[in-house]
Formats: C-alpha cells, sequence, structure tokens
C-alpha cells in the first residue's frame, strides 16, 4: 500500500494535501481496499463551513456505505466532478484521479493535529 509523505492522515482514513489555503482530500489506498469496489460517491456540502471530524459525504462500494469525514475545519469548494462517471477512480488512483474535494482551510496550523505517512502506516500496518 502507498501512504505518500507529503501527504497527511486522519485515523479515520482519509487524506489531505495543502497549498496555502487550498487543500484536497480523498481516502486513502488503505480504505479503498478496505470498501472495495467504488460504485458511487456522494457529496453535496460545496459552499458549507465544516468543522474537523463532520461528515461531508459518503462513499458507496458494492456491500456497504461509509461516511466522509473532512480532516480540518474549512469550506468545501468544489467536488471531484470525474467521479460522478468514474467513481471506479477512487479505487484506481485514490491520491490522484481519485481526489474527492478541494476546499479553503480555515487554519493550517490544523494540519498539525495529523498523522503523518508513518504513523499512518503504523496504524493501518
Amino acid at each position: 500500500m502507498q501512504f505518500p509523505a507529503h501527504l497527511r492522515y486522519t485515523k479515520d482514513h482519509e487524506w489531505i494535501s495543502i497549498d496555502g489555503n487550498t487543500a484536497t482530500v480523498g481516502i486513502t489506498d488503505f480504505a479503498q481496499k478496505e470498501l472495495g469496489d467504488i460504485v458511487f460517491v456522494d457529496i453535496n456540502a460545496v459552499g458549507k463551513p465544516l468543522a474537523a471530524n463532520e461528515i461531508f459525504g459518503t462513499v458507496e462500494a458494492v456491500k456497504t456505505v461509509s461516511d466522509l469525514y473532512l480532516p480540518i475545519a474549512g469550506t468545501i469548494t468544489e467536488v471531484n466532478a470525474g467521479l460522478e462517471a468514474e467513481p471506479e477512480n477512487v479505487n484506481k488512483d485514490p491520491y490522484g484521479a481519485g481526489w474527492m474535494v478541494k476546499m479553503t482551510v480555515n487554519d493550517p496550523a490544523d494540519l498539525d493535529g495529523l498523522l503523518d505517512a508513518a504513523a499512518y502506516a503504523q496504524l493501518v500496518g
């Protein structure tokens, strides 16, 4: 499994990449493997300010539906429209084409409370 070193991770298996006050969020390689074949991603939170750990959508696999939790506080500004036609991109490329949302971050320092790649690897290890 891959856990890119430049990302931060949550115990709920989301990843976040930050560039200034803009962040990209998705689920980890571990999460997509645990869920199995992703068939639908449902995110209806664009424009809503959300707290850290608040649910911003769901991901549906063949056998289960799982909530998606925002890693840090902010406002979702964009949903990956490509996932509507190709939700399997979450399985194929969870850190690339399978990203889920972009957001404006309230406080970039909140990243300090998340796991780095080594700590996340230990968590799922």
